[in-house]
Order: structure tokens, then C-alpha cells, then sequence
């Protein structure tokens, strides 16, 4: 009698661990297999110009690559001022033009650089003067990445191939 338990026993536990193992199984197939696939960002040389008198506005420059998938910058905040946006420089009639932008695009392995007369981080409403030698946090918020945060630089022209430079690069 004791052989008719144990093949019903076995049989259950066989089942079970079944269940048990395509249970789990079908929870890891709900998940969102893009979302766990994070691009890896890398911001190096950020750097922005001082403020000049009383002017509470200034620029942020920096280079971002992607060794992940296609990622995209979507905003910008920093503490130390109101908004932060990301803008671009258009060429228009002959006529340099800056103008907002909803995101910038970064492909895989091809570096994005943010310099005058391009995309920059437009920073408004500063809290205080940025004096060249000062630096500030400015956290970047990427579609994929999520939040990076950098330190920038405030000096009154980047050197010739500073945003090559590795200032200690921020990685995602």
C-alpha cells in the first residue's frame, strides 16, 4: 500500500514543480525586454561659459556617446537654475537662429557633441554667478538611460579638443 502513495505523491510534486518553473517562466515573459536593454551613456568635457555682470543665463557644452542601443537626450535640470533647456543654433536666411528642441538623437558609437553654434544645454534663471573655475551639477535625463549627472566646468572658452578630453567619464 505504501508503493500506491508514493507514485501519486511523485507524480503531484512533479506537477507542481512544473507549474512552479513555467510560472516563473511566464512572469520573466511579461517583462518588457526593451526596457531592461538600458543604453550605456558616457558625458565627458561638460564645460559653461561665466555669466557676464548681472546676466542670469549662461550655456553647458559637453559630448555624449551611446556604446548601447540609440538613445535620445530629452532634458536637462541643474539646482543652481530655474530651467534648463536643451536648444540648437540654426543657420535661417543667413541668420544665426537658436531655437529649443524636444531631443536630440545619439547613435551607437557616434559621438554627439554639444558646442557653440550647435546643441546646448540652455541654462535660465541662474541663481548666482558663474564665475570661470566654478563648478555645478547638470543631470541629463536620456529616453533610455534615464538620469546622468555631470559636473560642469565653468571656464570662458573650452580648450581646442576639450570635449575629447576624459574629465572623468559619467557612465550609465
Amino acid at each position: 500500500m505504501k508503493s500506491t502513495y508514493k507514485r501519486p505523491i511523485a507524480a503531484l510534486a512533479a506537477v507542481l514543480m512544473l507549474a512552479l518553473g513555467m510560472a516563473s517562466a511566464h512572469a520573466h515573459d511579461d517583462k518588457d525586454h526593451g526596457a531592461m536593454a538600458q543604453s550605456a551613456i558616457t558625458v565627458t568635457g561638460a564645460w559653461a561659459r561665466p555669466t557676464i555682470a548681472k546676466m542670469r543665463i549662461s550655456a553647458a557644452y559637453f559630448q555624449a556617446t551611446t556604446t548601447g542601443g540609440e538613445d535620445k537626450l530629452i532634458a536637462a535640470k541643474t539646482a543652481n537654475a530655474d530651467k534648463a533647456e536643451l536648444h540648437q543654433h540654426i543657420m535661417e536666411n543667413g541668420i544665426a537662429k537658436m531655437r529649443p528642441v524636444d531631443s536630440v538623437a545619439i547613435a551607437p558609437g557616434t559621438p554627439v557633441v554639444f558646442q557653440p553654434g550647435g546643441y546646448h544645454v540652455m541654462i535660465m534663471g541662474l541663481k548666482g554667478p558663474l564665475n570661470e573655475g566654478d563648478s555645478f551639477p547638470l543631470t541629463l535625463t536620456f529616453e533610455k538611460a534615464g538620469d546622468v549627472t555631470v559636473h560642469v566646468t565653468v571656464m570662458k572658452k573650452a580648450a581646442q579638443g576639450h570635449g575629447n578630453m576624459d574629465h572623468g567619464a559619467h557612465k550609465h
